[in-house]
């Protein structure tokens, strides 16, 4: 049964959506967080992915109140990313009650020290973002394209012993026009054992079910919430 997963994006501490990672498109839903946290919580869902946009553009953990705040007033297993960077940050984002960390720029440009968390915290614990634009890696909040092919680096990380990704379509995030199936289906043909949650794009319960059709163990739900074009009733 492939795990749905609702996403809560924050800048300045709301709720809010952009458009392919692009900071000039921004939607507000919620001034309130916790509230939508409760929701998920209230039908039955049991985990929660909190995304620091703040913290991710400007690479230092900003709105880890959020985190706290959410992580006392439910009982939601949240993964939460954006602007970990150091020792610092990764110990601040457990201690305010995050059961798992997503890394992703410093898992491509600190890789030593990606893999020193993996050993120290556990591979359960730490959650690899990959984010993908034409097949090749972005970081930074999606703002640096890099040269990395998503599969070698996939591939070599597993190998390394990451076990659980979350990977991201940037050209397909926000747009509600379908996740990106085909780039799913070639990374567990040659991954078939990797915990992968396909994360962008996803408009309808029919795109979730093709997600676990190919065999993605989780699907990271955003915008098609909030947009009304999947009832959390559905989920």
């Amino acid at each position: 049964m492939i795990e749905i997963i609702p996403a809560i994006d924050v800048i300045d501490g709301k709720c809010v959506r952009l458009s392919q990672g692009d900071f000039a498109q921004k939607k507000i839903y919620s001034e309130n967080p916790l509230e939508m946290a409760k929701e998920f919580e209230a039908i039955g869902l049991q985990r929660l992915h909190i995304v620091d946009l703040d913290g991710a553009k400007i690479g230092k953990v900003t709105n880890l109140k959020v985190l706290e705040t959410i992580a006392e007033n439910t009982d939601l297993t949240i993964d939460f990313g954006g602007g970990i960077k150091t020792d610092e940050d990764i110990k601040s984002v457990f201690d305010a009650g995050a059961k798992m960390a997503s890394i992703g720029s410093v898992a491509v440009k600190n890789a030593e020290k990606f893999f020193e968390w993996i050993h120290k915290f556990g591979s359960e614990k730490i959650l690899l973002g990959a984010d993908v634009k034409n097949g090749k890696l972005a970081i930074n909040g999606w703002q640096t394209e890099t040269d990395l092919e998503i599969l070698p680096f996939l591939k070599e990380y597993y190998a390394k012993g990451v076990t659980q990704v979350f990977c991201t379509d940037i050209s397909k995030d926000g747009l509600l026009q379908g996740s990106a199936n085909e780039l799913y289906s070639d990374i567990l043909e040659h991954l078939p054992r990797l915990h992968l949650i396909a994360s962008g794009g996803v408009s309808s319960i029919d795109d979730i079910v093709e997600l676990e059709k190919i065999g993605c163990a989780g699907v990271i739900v955003g915008k098609a919430i909030y947009e009304g074009r999947i009832k959390l009733e559905e989920l």
